[in-house]
C-alpha cells in the first residue's frame, strides 16, 4: 500500500535537518554514480524532497549542465529552494511529469517510490522524459524483514500506535523486492545496466534522537500522541542498545537497492 507523503513547512524543515544527515545523504552520491551523471548533462530528481540527491546532481553536472527538482509538495520546495538557486524548483506529480518528451540525460528518484500511488505510471514518465539511451536510476529500501533495526522498531510501534501510523510505517519497504523493482523498470522501456544491493547505516545520536526524527520528520508527527511517542521512547531503549557505539551514538543499519536502467 501507498500513501501522500504530504507534510508541513515545519515538518520539511525537521526532514531536512534529522533526516538528510541521518539517513538520505548517503545515498546521494551512490545515486549520481550509478546513474552516470557526468558534466554538462541536464538532471531531473524526482520527488526531491528538500533536494538531497538534486544538489548532488548540480555539483556534478557544474555550471554546463542543468538540474531540475521536482516534489508535489510545496513545503519541501521551499526548504529546497533555500539552500540552491542554481538549481530549478518545479511542483508536479511524479505520475504526469510536466516535462516533454526526452528532455534529461538522466532521471534519478531516491526514497520515492513507495509513497507513489501507482509505481507503473510514475516510472513510465520517467523513461518518456529521458533521451534515448538515457539513465533512469530509483533507489528504495529492502523488505522489512532484511531490516534488522527497522524491524524492532517496527514492533514496538505496532504494540502501541493506530493503524494509519501502521500503514505509513509499512509503506517505507513495500518497494523492497529487488527483481520486482527490476521488472517495474522493464516494463517502462528500460534495459536493466545495474544493481546494487548497500547495507547503508542510519546515524543518530540517540535512540531518543530515532524516536524524534522519525516522528517529526515524517507525517508520523500528525497521528501520535505525546504519550504514545513516549511510550514508544521507552520500550526502545533496551532494545536499540545494541546499536549504541562506544560514544552512545546510535547507528543502525537499514539496507537499500539501486538499479539503473537505460532507455532502449
Amino acid at each position: 500500500m501507498t500513501e501522500t507523503f504530504q507534510i508541513t513547512r515545519e515538518q520539511a524543515e525537521a526532514y531536512e535537518e534529522l533526516f538528510v544527515p541521518a539517513l538520505f545523504a548517503q545515498w546521494a552520491p551512490l545515486m549520481i554514480d550509478i546513474a552516470r551523471v557526468d558534466e554538462g548533462q541536464r538532471v531531473l530528481d524526482v520527488a526531491c524532497g528538500t533536494g538531497v540527491v538534486a544538489r548532488a546532481a548540480a555539483d556534478r553536472v557544474g555550471r554546463t549542465g542543468s538540474v531540475v527538482g521536482l516534489d508535489l509538495n510545496p513545503a519541501m520546495l521551499e526548504v529546497a529552494a533555500g539552500s540552491r538557486s542554481d538549481i530549478e524548483w518545479r511542483q508536479g506529480d511524479a505520475a504526469n511529469l510536466p516535462f516533454g518528451d526526452s528532455e534529461f540525460d538522466a532521471v534519478l528518484c531516491q526514497s520515492a517510490l513507495f509513497f507513489f500511488p501507482d509505481v507503473d505510471a510514475a516510472v513510465a514518465e520517467m523513461a518518456r522524459v529521458v533521451r534515448p539511451d538515457g539513465a533512469v536510476a530509483v533507489q528504495t529500501y529492502a523488505s522489512l524483514d532484511d531490516q534488522p533495526g527497522f524491524l524492532e522498531l517496527d514492533a514496538v510501534v505496532r504494540r502501541i500506535a493506530a493503524a494509519d501510523a501502521l500503514q505509513l510505517l509499512d509503506t517505507y519497504w513495500s518497494q523492497g523486492d529487488l527483481s520486482i523493482l527490476c521488472k517495474t523498470l522493464s516494463r517502462a522501456g528500460l534495459d536493466i545496466v545495474e544493481t546494487r544491493t548497500t547495507l547503508g547505516t542510519a546515524m543518530y545520536g540517540s535512540v531518543e534522537n530515532l524516536i524524534e526524527t522519525e516522528v517529526k520528520g515524517t507525517p508520523l508527527a500528525d497521528r501520535l500522541s505525546d504519550d504514545q511517542v513516549g511510550q514508544i521512547f521507552t520500550e526502545s531503549a533496551d532494545i536499540f542498545a545494541k546499536f549504541l557505539t562506544a560514544a552512545g551514538e546510535l547507528q543502525m543499519p537499514i539496507r537499500a537497492h539501486l538499479v539503473m536502467g537505460r532507455k532502449l
